[in-house]
C-alpha cells in the first residue's frame, strides 16, 4: 500500500478545493477495491466506515447518493426525497459521463458535471469515513461532515430499513 494514486482529475479537484493535504493521505492498493467490502478489508475498517458514491437516474437526471458501505439505498425513499416519478440505477456510461470516473472508483466530489448530491445521515455515525479517490485502487479518509460539505450534499435518510 502506498500513499499516492488518486485519479489525476480527483487530485486536481482536491487542489482546487484547497485540500492538497488529502493527497498525502490517499491509500493505494495493488488490487482493486471495487466493492465496499473489498475496500473495508484492505483498509482494515468497518464496512459502514466506507462511503459509497452511487449514481442514480431520477426521471432520467443523474443524482449522486453517498451511502455507508454497510447499507443499501432505498430507491423509493430517494424518489420521495427528490419528488420524482422514477429512480433507477444509472448505467455505466451515464456514471462516467456525469462524474468522469468509472463505477468502483467514483469519489464523492470532483466530478465533471454539477450533480445533485444526497448523503445518508448514517455517514455521520463515524469520525472518519473512507471514499474512492477516482479509481478502484485508491481511497482517502475524511470526516463525514467535511465530506458532505465538499460534496455539496443534502443530508437525508434514504437507506433501506432492516426489518
Amino acid at each position: 500500500m502506498t500513499t499516492t494514486g488518486a485519479h489525476p482529475r480527483f487530485a486536481e479537484a482536491l487542489r482546487e478545493l484547497g485540500l492538497d493535504e488529502l493527497n498525502t493521505r490517499i491509500r493505494r492498493f495493488p488490487d482493486a477495491t471495487r466493492t465496499a467490502a473489498e475496500a473495508a478489508a484492505a483498509i482494515g475498517c468497518g464496512l459502514s466506515e466506507i462511503c459509497k458514491s452511487l449514481v442514480f437516474a431520477a426521471d432520467g437526471v443523474p443524482v449522486l447518493v453517498l451511502m455507508d458501505g454497510a447499507s443499501r439505498v432505498d430507491l423509493e425513499r430517494v424518489r420521495q426525497e427528490l419528488g420524482v416519478e422514477k429512480v433507477t440505477r444509472a448505467k455505466a456510461d451515464v456514471v462516467r459521463e456525469t462524474t468522469g470516473y468509472a463505477i468502483g472508483g467514483v469519489p464523492p466530489f470532483g466530478h465533471l458535471t454539477k450533480t445533485r448530491v444526497l448523503a445518508d445521515r448514517s455517514l455521520l455515525d463515524h469520525d472518519v469515513v473512507w471514499a474512492a479517490a477516482g479509481n478502484p485502487h485508491a481511497v482517502f479518509p475524511m470526516a463525514p461532515k467535511d465530506l458532505v460539505t465538499h460534496a455539496g450534499a443534502t443530508l437525508v435518510d434514504v437507506r433501506e430499513r432492516t426489518s
